[in-house]
């Protein structure tokens, strides 16, 4: 998890012994910006690597270490952070998606990743109810569902400009906003590293409320079916 002394760890690079991946907070003391690009690549298409990594609890952080204040200068660059979110995300969309065009249905079928199932069937069905443009937008601030989002578009055969596009206004919008929040927090709220982890739970928690219109129509029709077995015993 991502405490308040990790974070302030990860601003002396130097001291930092391992890299634990899933962990924002030693990502980014071990490489800084290149961490942000590294995860943000992988979280945004390479299929069930991309579910252990953060995401919204890296650049959020990120964003934060950017911030100077009169007691500490920045400890990231804000516009390399920037420049190499927009890269990982763009770049790792697209890899995504081609791995999807070129056997992402026989990676789907192999794995044995229920997390990783349901997220593809929720990818398939916010596609066919919003369109490719809106669902690639909005998927990308969805945890989990941003991961299987892409390469699912590739198996669908989502037109490759239509998917260029929209995935490229989603992946530069998600990771911009998340990284311009942390770096305003940070520059307005002093001692903001004291309050880093229910911020970023409050980030992944807002990041999943594009879920709950889907999650309520999935629990109404289940409820529809289970039901409707009584109803044609009583007609017949």
């Amino acid at each position: 998890m991502l405490g308040s002394g990790r974070i302030r760890a990860a601003g002396r690079f130097g001291q930092v012994t391992a890299v634990n991946p899933m962990d924002s907070a030693s990502v980014l003391a071990a490489f800084g910006a290149l961490g942000v690009l590294a995860v943000v690549f992988a979280e945004s298409g390479l299929l069930v690597v991309g579910f252990f990594l953060p995401g919204d609890t890296l650049l959020f952080p990120a964003g934060v270490l950017c911030a100077g204040s009169a007691q500490q200068p920045p400890r990231l660059a804000l516009w390399q952070v920037l420049l190499c979110a927009a890269v990982g995300a763009v770049a790792g969309g697209q890899v995504g998606y081609l791995i999807g065009r070129h056997g992402g249905r026989a990676l789907l079928a192999r794995t044995s990743s229920r997390r990783v199932t349901d997220a593809a069937e929720r990818a398939e069905r916010l596609l066919a109810r919003y369109g490719y443009g809106k669902a690639l937008v909005i998927g990308r601030f969805v945890p989990l569902l941003r991961t299987v989002l892409h390469p699912v578009a590739g198996v669908l055969g989502v037109p490759a400009r239509t998917f260029t596009l929209w995935q490229s206004v989603g992946g530069v919008l998600w990771s911009q906003t998340l990284v311009l929040a942390g770096y305003t927090l940070g520059a307005s709220v002093p001692h903001i590293d004291d309050y880093l982890l229910p911020l970023v739970a409050l980030v992944v928690l807002v990041s999943l409320l594009p879920l709950l219109p889907e999650l309520r129509r999935s629990r109404r029709e289940r409820r529809e079916h289970r039901e409707r077995p009584g109803q044609d015993e009583s007609a017949g």
